[in-house]
């Protein structure tokens, strides 16, 4: 099981880390919501929960419950700039369909 991140995503989490001036790396969840099912929760964690799974990648580190873990295993976080858009991407391998907003998705 593995949750990666490229540098760019990278760079930008340890940036806004940096600007707040705390926080111990990026939190990853999903919750029921959505036209297709399921949405992506990303916060910035500011210490370990227990029950915890911890991955690091380019110096960060990120936690996901273990009920989130099923549904995010072998995703890439990504930070991209398209035009006046930026924002993270999550390329999930899990993935089956997601709807045409791009807010949720099922598995």
């Amino acid at each position: 099981m593995a949750i990666t991140l490229t540098e760019s995503a990278a760079s930008r989490v340890k940036t806004f880390l940096e600007s707040r001036g705390s926080g111990v790396g990026l939190r990853l969840s999903v919750k029921t919501t959505g036209c297709s099912g399921m949405a992506y929760v990303i916060e910035y964690a500011d210490e370990i929960e227990e029950d915890d799974v911890i991955f690091e990648d380019h110096g960060v580190k990120v936690f996901v419950n273990p009920g989130s873990l099923v549904y995010l295993d072998g995703t890439e976080l990504d930070y991209a700039k398209e035009g006046l858009n930026e924002g993270f991407k999550f390329n999930n391998p899990n993935v089956k369909d997601e709807c045409g907003c791009g807010e949720s998705f099922n598995i």
